[in-house]
C-alpha cells in the first residue's frame, strides 16, 4: 500500500497543509494514519477522496454539502440513491453556472467586437 506525506499530497491534491488539516478536524477527510513519529500519512484512498472533494469545491459544493455527501458514502451503500440525488442538485447549479458565464462570455465577445469596429 502507498503512503504519501503531507508534502506530496499537496502536491497531488493543491490542497494547502491547513487546508489539509481542516478538513481532517471537520471530518471532510477521515482522520489520517501516523506514523511512529506521530506524522501524518495519507493513503492512495485519502488521496482519490481528495480528488473528489476538490471536484466538488472547484465547481461551488459549499462545505455543509460536502460534509453531507461524506456522511452519506461513510454510512454506506443503502446511501448511494441519497448520493446520486445530492450530486445531480449539485450538477444542476453547475450548469446553471457555465449557462450564466457562457452568456457573460457572450457579453464581452459583444464589447470586443465594439471596441476592434471602432479601430
Amino acid at each position: 500500500m502507498s503512503v504519501y506525506t503531507p508534502a506530496e499530497v499537496v502536491e497531488e491534491t493543491g490542497f494547502s497543509i491547513d487546508t489539509l488539516r481542516y478538513y481532517e478536524k471537520i471530518g471532510l477527510l477521515e482522520r489520517v494514519d501516523r506514523n511512529a513519529a506521530g506524522q501524518r500519512r495519507f493513503s492512495q484512498e485519502d488521496i482519490g477522496w481528495l480528488g473528489m472533494v476538490r471536484c466538488l469545491r472547484d465547481t461551488g459544493m459549499p462545505i455543509a454539502t460536502m460534509l453531507r455527501f461524506a456522511e452519506l458514502v461513510r454510512a454506506g451503500d443503502h446511501t448511494i440513491p441519497d448520493r446520486i440525488k445530492l450530486l445531480e442538485e449539485h450538477d444542476q447549479q453547475v450548469q446553471a453556472q457555465i449557462a450564466n458565464l457562457a452568456e457573460r462570455q457572450s457579453y464581452i465577445h459583444h464589447k470586443i467586437s465594439y471596441y476592434r469596429s471602432l479601430l
